[in-house]
C-alpha cells in the first residue's frame, strides 16, 4: 500500500470504517480514482448502452448492469422527454461494502466497486444497502450455467476493458458521446477536464457515499425517483409495474412502486427460501457469525 494510501486511511480511519478495502481515493494524489462523467446534454435515450452491456455480461432478462431512466416534462403540445442514465455509483465509501456480512463486495484501490461471486450468500444485503438501486440478484438458473447465478451483481465499469487500455462498454457505445470515463485524480483526462469546468451534480450526495458518477445538466425532477414516479404518464407506470410483476422470482426485492412494500418485502423473502434453501441457511450462519462473533 502506498504511503499516500496509508495517510488517506489514518484519515478517514476513525469515522469511516467498512470491512477490507482501500480507503477513498478520490482526489489523493499519487493515487488513480476512475469515474464517469454523463453529459446529459447529449443523451438521446437511444439505450445503446443499455444493450451492449447486456452483451458484454450476457445479462438476463428482466435485470441491467445500467439503464436509462425516462420521463416527460411539460403540458401538450409542449411536452418533451428527458432521460437519466443510471449504474452503479461506485461511491468513494460504499455503503454495500460495509453491509455485506461476508466480503463478497469490495473496493479496488483503483476505485472500482466489485463482487466476488464464490463468497457472494445471496442475502441481498448490499441491494438493500445500496441508496442507488443499483444491484441485481442473478436467476438460479441460466441459459449458460458457467456463468454467475444465485448470486447479487452490479456494474463493475468493465475493469477488464479497462486493465486493457480500453473504454467500458457503454462508453465505447454511446453514440452522442454523453458517457466520458477516466481517471478523475488526472488532471489531464477528458473526465476530470469535465469535472473542473463544468457544474455537475451526484445522486443522493446526502447519504455521504461520495458517488463517481456525475451529472452535467441533470433535471431535478427525474434525479428525485419519487417524485419522478408520480409525474409519468399513467400508460408508462402501468408498463413499468406491469413488467416488475411479470418478472417475479428474477428480482426479489424490486419493489413495484406505488404500492405498499411490507406485503411484497415478506413474499420476496418466502420466494428466495423456497428457491435456493442453501443460501437460506447459508445466510443464518453468517448473521450468527456477525452478532456473535463465531
Amino acid at each position: 500500500m502506498s504511503e499516500q494510501l496509508k495517510e488517506n486511511k489514518n484519515t478517514h480511519s476513525e469515522h469511516r470504517h467498512y470491512g477490507i478495502q482501500t480507503p477513498g481515493t478520490s482526489g489523493v494524489a499519487g493515487t488513480k480514482r476512475y469515474g464517469m462523467v454523463i453529459d446529459l446534454r447529449k443523451c438521446i435515450g437511444c439505450m445503446a448502452c443499455v444493450v451492449a452491456d447486456k452483451t458484454e455480461y450476457d445479462v438476463p432478462l428482466g435485470v441491467w448492469r445500467t439503464w436509462v431512466k425516462v420521463s416527460e416534462k411539460g403540458e401538450y403540445p409542449d411536452v418533451r422527454k428527458i432521460f437519466m442514465p443510471r449504474l452503479c455509483n461506485h461511491c468513494d465509501y460504499p455503503v454495500c461494502v460495509r453491509h455485506c456480512p461476508t466480503q463478497a463486495t469490495y473496493k479496488h484501490q483503483d476505485g472500482f466497486v466489485l463482487q466476488r461471486y464464490n463468497r457472494c450468500i445471496g442475502c441481498r444485503t448490499c441491494m438493500v444497502a445500496c441508496p442507488y438501486n443499483a444491484r441485481h440478484f442473478l436467476p438460479a438458473k441460466r441459459t449458460n450455467m458457467s456463468l454467475p447465478h444465485a448470486v447479487v451483481d452490479k456494474c463493475t465499469f468493465c475493469i477488464h476493458r479497462v486493465k486493457q487500455g480500453v473504454s467500458p462498454a457503454c462508453v465505447q457505445a454511446c453514440v452522442g458521446g454523453a458517457r466520458i470515463f477516466g481517471d478523475l485524480n488526472d488532471p489531464n483526462s477528458e473526465a476530470a477536464k469535465l469535472l473542473a469546468t463544468e457544474r455537475v451534480t451526484v445522486l443522493k450526495p446526502e447519504m455521504g457515499t461520495n458517488p463517481q458518477v456525475y451529472y452535467i445538466m441533470a433535471d431535478k425532477d427525474i434525479m428525485d425517483e419519487v417524485h419522478s414516479y408520480k409525474h409519468r404518464s399513467e400508460q408508462l407506470k402501468e408498463e413499468f409495474n406491469d413488467f416488475k410483476k411479470n418478472h417475479l422470482g428474477m428480482q426479489h426485492g424490486d419493489l413495484i412502486e406505488g404500492e405498499g412494500t411490507t406485503k411484497q418485502i415478506f413474499e420476496n423473502l418466502g420466494t428466495f427460501a423456497e428457491e435456493i434453501p442453501h443460501k437460506f441457511l447459508e445466510i443464518g450462519k453468517a448473521l450468527k457469525r456477525l452478532v456473535f462473533n463465531r
